[in-house]
């Protein structure tokens, strides 16, 4: 191991999915959020509406007084989980080990030389994806994060062994992890805003004002961080679902919509090198009751008519067809990687 952390991040992750889909009108400043006018939260903004000081929270009439050419989106949260699952498997191809930090970013572990890896990186999900990547890097977590904050919108940082003070010393102290309001008007208190502040002030004034999270902030604020680098070996589950614009009572209309869904997790399952144990249908009738059948598979699987098969059986045991549906859902679990994989399918697998 080279000593080095990653973090990579898509910045605007919401609005830099909806400009990558729409790049005739990429040009205009857009925002993802709620109705302005029934009170809606800005949860995204793409570059060019930050700049004009558009920040996630806040409320969506005034986004558009600070950025009135802005273009408005509602929130898409099932196509930005699916893009984030397209994300994940997009950075494993070059970094296997891999700990998610939140739908658009991720801390990987450098294999080789971390700068080159950063390069492909931003590479590979620019040409796939279509989406900028910023990536920082640094001997420990945080510092990674804070590296890669300070790259703009798309670009890479290294703060190397050694660095830690040069880069930490003239920051606000508000960017240091766990340092909020209340902490902050603490430690301002205490005659300290920036980082290099803290690190002269007393050790035991500072255990007495904040405790031991004091002591936590100062051990930032020098550069170390004990958190532990978690990677995961790939993701627990993936899933997929639909809302229908009408109630559906048509079992052949339930049935293409699975087959769509099970074509839908093929490729995730493929994009991931993955196979599938389990498979569940979720169904949500009309007034928002909601089921859930699955079974496990005897061996697992990736491809759709695999998938598609099993999710009919259970479709099979639920209420579609006699109730209208209003969602059906299609989640797969239980995951390895598909080089332990057996094609076949016994007809009736074991129910969960």
């Amino acid at each position: 191991m080279s000593g080095a952390v990653l973090y990579a991040e898509v910045p605007g992750f919401y609005a830099e999915i909806e400009r990558a889909s729409d790049p005739e009108r990429s040009e205009r400043p857009l925002i993802v959020g709620g109705h302005p006018r029934k009170g809606g939260r800005v949860q995204s903004a793409s570059q060019a509406a930050a700049l004009a000081g558009v920040e996630p929270g806040m409320a969506m009439q005034d986004a558009l007084q600070r950025c009135p050419r802005a273009r408005t989106v509602r929130t898409d949260m099932k196509r930005y989980r699916e893009v984030a699952q397209r994300l994940r498997a997009c950075l494993r191809q070059e970094a296997a080990r891999l700990e998610t930090a939140g739908l658009e970013a991720c801390y990987l572990e450098a294999r080789g030389e971390p700068e080159s890896l950063a390069e492909t990186l931003r590479r590979r999900v620019r040409d796939e994806l279509g989406l900028p990547l910023r990536v920082g890097i640094a001997p420990v977590k945080f510092l990674a994060k804070l590296a890669a904050e300070e790259c703009g919108w798309d670009g890479q940082r290294r703060i190397a062994a050694g660095e830690e003070g040069a880069f930490l010393d003239a920051l606000p102290v508000a960017r240091l992890p766990g340092v909020g309001q209340r902490t902050e008007s603490t430690l301002r208190g205490l005659g300290v805003e920036r980082v290099g502040q803290l690190l002269a002030l007393d050790g035991a004034a500072l255990e007495a004002a904040l405790g031991n999270h004091g002591l936590r902030i100062l051990d930032l604020a020098r550069g170390r961080d004990s958190a532990p680098f978690r990677p995961e070996r790939h993701p627990r589950t993936l899933s997929q679902e639909h809302t229908f614009s009408e109630p559906q009572l048509d079992l052949d209309v339930l049935w293409e919509r699975l087959q769509v869904l099970a074509q839908g997790l093929e490729g995730s399952l493929r994009r991931e090198g993955l196979a599938a144990r389990r498979v569940a249908v979720k169904v949500r009738y009309e007034g928002q009751e909601t089921t859930t059948r699955s079974c496990t598979l005897p061996q697992a699987v990736g491809d759709a008519a695999a998938l598609h098969g099993a999710a009919t059986r259970l479709l099979d045991r639920t209420q579609a067809g006699r109730r209208p549906v209003r969602l059906v859902g299609l989640t797969v679990s239980s995951l390895s990687p598909e080089g332990g994989r057996d094609g076949q399918l016994e007809l009736f697998p074991a129910p969960g």
